[in-house]
């Protein structure tokens, strides 16, 4: 089930991929920003739960879908850049066994337990 599960990720990867080729951005605007959804994890300088609402919202991929599609329809590059941006991070967490983030601690993920105490299963 696993591997199942890392093989749709990398779809999304790809697929993110594919929808930024359609941008006008240059490639280097991908590797670069790839990695600012992680910028929702400033709410864990308040507390575990903010930081969990935080950082769902910058991993979340319905959203990430939604910027795609509204950058679609209203032809917006800007919107499409931040859509496949999300996907495409949100994705490559996933494979590596980062998921969305329970309030009560960083370390507990849908995807199960992250760091010194346990891998993700």
């Amino acid at each position: 089930m696993k591997t199942l599960l890392k093989s749709e990720e990398c779809g999304l990867v790809l697929l993110s991929l594919l929808i930024f080729s359609q941008t006008s951005f240059a490639w280097w605007w991908y590797p670069v920003l790839i990695l600012a959804p992680d910028i929702g994890m400033i709410g864990y300088l308040k507390n575990p739960k903010t930081g969990a609402v935080l950082y769902n919202l910058f991993h979340h991929q319905g959203i990430a879908v939604l910027f795609i599609g509204l950058g679609w329809v209203m032809g917006s590059d800007m919107a499409l850049l931040a859509g496949t941006i999300l996907l495409g991070h949100s994705a490559l967490d996933r494979i590596f066994g980062y998921g969305l983030k329970y309030p009560d601690s960083f370390h507990n993920t849908h995807l199960g337990r992250i760091g010194p105490s346990g891998p993700a299963s």
